[in-house]
Order: structure tokens, then C-alpha cells, then sequence
């Protein structure tokens, strides 16, 4: 299904599809024609000497600067090759065809005064797959993400560099093999693509959907992990978490209710003494609740921005005006991926805590020490912990907002900034380390369920061992471990864990 830009809100789905999945990207009718009546008015302040931002002067600092009638598309050109600084490593192309279609539903609202060419180019370089590298470094998330953007812009003219086979080939070269461009920059159209929260959207929109899925995954490597340390399922009694009403906190039990159901290792020890478990197991509803609502807040700010328009100037042909406002400031981008950051290291580290249990027998229940049937010879998972420790502990410094940050930028006319890219970057790496820590939680929960044969766990954790085991096998002795690890993760990341387990109990929360 083609993912249409008719002037309305994305949503986040639609990034996933073009940015992931490859999904045709068209512009609607209504787009076209709003874009054609903003250009028109774009055109007649173009060629009168009033100073219009961006338009007719210069910008930033140099916005005082009236630019010459006959050298204003010059001027276009030189903001893309001038701002063209990113440094680091470059965006994955998903990353940049998510930063590519929202710069695209932004232009196709009508309000930034491009041509319609403009707008057709970056869907024919995503239809085309022409993928602009774009350094990751170098936005301060206001004036929108300027250096990121410069470099996708610097691609449509035929500058720069673009991805090919997986190495980097000439721009003007890919855009000849795909019949596109190069385009010639006229008034407002330079700024217009540089202005924009993009790259901080694209990355959190792709981050915010992972980290709904790894709250279910949470879920569902908790239900394991309890079941295999012998606990016990009252603390998700529905009864308790009524007086409580969060509704993360509500789904979180909902779903280890459902995950823990007909389980014969809890019925074993249903008259054991033990009152109650540790918080790492017992709280589980509090703590994913509580990343669930960040990871919320997370998301309906991104929706929002992926119904805006964050150039500057806005163009209101209608009102035949022209409004310089602060669309691109990232602030709400950076305190949201900053908060979702913050969520992820909840979800991580009390996983983390529950790996611990698994491998140290002093707390295990009987299981052998680091999961290895034969252990001394054998070290069994025991590494596994050491490395969720250091990615739990890395956790917490991404949690360590970005957003709070500020450093004036072009000679105090941009005084305060918002560091919402470095929060998106940030965002981005803890989900990664959330995924991975998830998986090592999965990978040791299986093999300590293993241990509780031929006691059953609940229908939802035993198809998760399931799909675990049908990556990697029960750990006899020791092997590479990167191995293990790797498997597992790549159950997680294909979401064939999660599949099975909503086959199993239906679908998750």
C-alpha cells in the first residue's frame, strides 16, 4: 500500500512502512494544490524588494542583509553547500528515508512555498531508493535539524554523496541512473528544506514504535524470568492494580496475568511460605507501567509532530502573508525522546535485575549457579549478566536528558536551543540496548525454565521458550556465547517471539 502525502497527519505506521518496508510514497491532489498556491505567492514577494526572510535577505545573523533580486536563487544554493557540515556516522538509509518522508508531508502542507518539483524530487528519491549519506551530527534541534537536513537537500542538487549497494556514490550520478534531477534551487526553497524538526521525528517516530513492542517484550521475558525463579502471580491480581488506576501500570498486569495462565510451576508451590517476591518480580506492573507512560507521552507528542508544518518562514497564501515564527524549535521532540530515554532505562534495568536472579544461585531457588548443568568446568551464562550489567549501566547515562542542555549558535540571534537530535540519538541506542538486554533475559529464562521440567509454565511463557528454542538450543556445555546472544536477538528483532506468544494468549497489550 502506497503511503499518500494529501496535506494531513502521518502516522507513525506510515513511517515504519516507507522507512522499513520500502512502501511508494504519492502526493494527493489536495497537497498539489495547496503547494501550487503557496508557491505562486512565494513568487510575487520573490520579485519585489521587500525584506522577507529567507526570502529576500539573507538568514540567521544575516537576516538584516536585503540579497539582490538577480542573485536570490544563488543564495538558495549557498544555505544548502554552507550548512552541509554534518560530522559522525552516518544515519542507516531507514533512518534516512524516515527523515526524508517527513521532510516531504511537511513541504506537502502547503506553508513552505516550494514548487511542486521540490516535493516530487524527495518522493522520487525514496521511490527510487537515492538515499542522501547523512552524517548523524551536527543539529542543535533548533532552526530545525540544519546540518542533517543540508545534507538530503545537497543530494536533490546534485551535491554530496548517496548510498548505492551499501558504499557511498555521487549524487549526481545516482540521480542520472534514476531519471531525477538534479533540481535548481529558487527562492525560499534552500531554507525550506533545512528548516525542520525531521531528523529528530524520523528517528523518534522509529524509535517510539520499538519501544512500544519492547514493553510487551518486557512483559513477556518478566513472565518467563518469574516462573523460572519459582514466584508467584498474585501480585497482578487485577484487584490490586483497580486501586492504582494507570493504565500502563493496568496493562502491564493484564498482560503477565495472561502470560502466567494454567501454569503448572506456580500451581507447584501455590502453599509454599514464601509471602511475597522480590520488587524486581513482584513490581513488574509499577515499573513497565510506568515506561509504558513514557513511552506514551513519547508517542502522541511525535503524532503531533507528524502533523505539522516546522519551516521558517510560513507561507499563508490565503492570508497573503508570510510569519516568521519558531515551528523548527525541537524543545517538545527533545523533553519527549528525552522521557522515553528515561522510560527504556526502567525497562532495562530492572530486566537486568532479573537476569541477576536467574544466574546467582544465592537467589535462584534451586536453579545451578550461571544456568550450567556441569558447572566449574563450565561457566554457563555467567558473561551474559556482565554484559546486560554494562548495557543497563550505559542505560543510565542515555537517561541523562539532552534537552536540558542549551549553547547560543549564529551570534546569539539563535540563543537558545533545544539538543533535541542528541535526545533522539540517545533514544535511539537505548532501545537498542533495551532490545538486547530483553533478549539475554529471554535466552537465560528458557534455559532456566528448562531446569523446572517437567513442571509446565504458562501458556504465554512456554510459547516464548518455544519460539526461543526454535533459534537457539539448551546450553549443555560451554560454546561461543555470542552465539546464544545473537539468536536470541534476532528473535526479538523479527518479532517472531512476540507472534508467538500472541498466537498463544491472544494479543498482547
Amino acid at each position: 500500500m502506497s503511503v499518500v502525502l494529501d496535506g494531513g497527519p502521518l502516522r507513525l505506521e506510515d513511517v515504519a512502512a516507507v522507512a522499513r518496508d520500502g512502501a511508494p510514497v504519492r502526493v494527493g491532489a489536495e497537497a498539489a494544490r495547496r503547494v501550487a498556491e503557496s508557491r505562486r505567492f512565494v513568487d510575487e514577494l520573490a520579485g519585489t524588494a521587500a525584506p522577507v526572510y529567507g526570502i529576500t535577505t539573507g538568514v540567521g545573523k544575516l537576516k538584516d542583509v536585503v540579497i539582490p533580486r538577480d542573485h536570490r536563487d544563488e543564495l538558495q544554493r549557498n544555505l544548502v553547500l554552507s550548512h552541509a557540515g554534518g560530522v559522525g556516522a552516518p544515519l542507516s538509509e531507514t533512518e534516512t528515508r524516515a527523515v526524508m518522508l517527513l521532510l516531504a508531508a511537511s513541504l506537502a502542507r502547503g506553508a513552505s512555498g516550494v514548487r511542486r518539483d521540490v516535493v516530487d524530487l524527495v518522493v522520487g528519491c525514496l521511490n527510487a531508493r537515492v538515499h542522501p549519506v547523512v552524517p548523524e551530527q551536527g543539529s542543535v534541534g533548533s532552526s530545525g535539524d540544519l546540518a542533517p537536513l543540508a545534507h538530503v537537500a545537497a543530494c536533490l542538487i546534485g551535491e554530496g554523496d548517496v548510498w548505492r549497494d551499501g558504499r557511498p556514490v555521487a549524487a549526481r550520478t545516482a540521480l542520472a541512473d534514476a531519471k531525477l534531477g538534479p533540481l535548481r534551487l529558487e527562492a525560499k526553497e534552500g531554507l525550506a528544506l533545512l528548516n525542520g524538526t525531521h531528523l529528530m521525528a524520523g528517528l523518534g517516530a522509529l524509535a517510539v514504535l520499538e519501544a512500544g513492542r519492547l514493553a510487551s517484550l518486557a512483559d513477556v521475558s518478566g513472565a518467563m524470568s518469574l516462573e523460572a525463579l519459582m514466584g508467584t502471580n498474585t501480585a497482578f491480581d487485577e484487584r490490586i492494580h483497580a486501586l492504582r488506576p494507570h493504565p500502563g501500570q493496568q496493562a502491564s498486569a493484564a498482560n503477565l496475568r495472561a502470560l502466567t495462565a494454567a501454569s503448572g510451576i506456580i500451581a507447584s508451590h501455590a502453599d509454599c511460605t514464601r509471602v511475597q517476591d522480590a520488587y524486581s518480580l513482584r513490581c513488574m506492573p509499577q515499573v513497565h507501567g510506568a515506561a509504558r507512560e513514557a513511552i506514551g507521552f513519547a508517542r502522541a507528542m511525535l503524532e503531533r509532530e507528524l502533523a505539522s508544518v516546522t519551516d521558517n518562514p510560513l507561507v499563508f497564501a490565503g492570508d497573503r502573508v508570510v510569519l516568521s515564527g519558531g515551528n523548527f524549535h525541537g524543545e517538545p521532540l527533545g523533553l519527549a525522546l528525552d522521557t522515553l530515554a528515561i522510560g527504556l532505562a526502567q525497562l532495562g534495568g530492572i530486566a537486568e535485575r532479573r537476569i541477576d536472579r536467574l544466574v546467582n544461585p544465592l537467589v535462584s531457588d534451586g536453579l545451578p549457579a550461571f544456568l550450567s548443568p556441569s558447572g566449574g568446568l563450565n561457566s554457563g551464562y555467567m558473561i551474559a549478566q556482565y554484559v546486560a550489567a554494562a548495557l543497563a549501566s550505559e542505560l543510565k547515562t542515555l537517561a541523562h536528558p539532552a534537552s536540558v542542555d542549551s549553547i547560543p549558535t549564529s551570534a546569539l540571534q539563535e540563543d537558545y536551543n533545544a539538543m533535541g537530535a542528541g535526545a533522539a540519538l540517545k533514544a535511539r541506542r537505548a532501545v537498542a540496548n533495551v532490545r538486547q538486554i530483553l533478549a539475554i533475559e529471554l535466552l537465560l529464562a528458557a534455559q532456566a525454565l528448562d531446569f523446572r521440567a517437567p513442571l509446565a509454565p504458562g501458556r504465554g511463557s512456554a510459547a516464548a521458550h518455544g519460539a526461543v528454542r526454535a533459534r537457539v538450543p539448551a546450553l549443555t556445555d560451554d560454546r561461543y556465547l555470542k552465539g546464544d546472544l545473537d539468536g536470541a536477538l534476532a528473535a526479538c528483532a523479527d518479532g517472531s517471539v512476540l507472534a508467538a506468544v500472541e498466537a498463544a494468549v491472544g494479543p498482547l497489550a
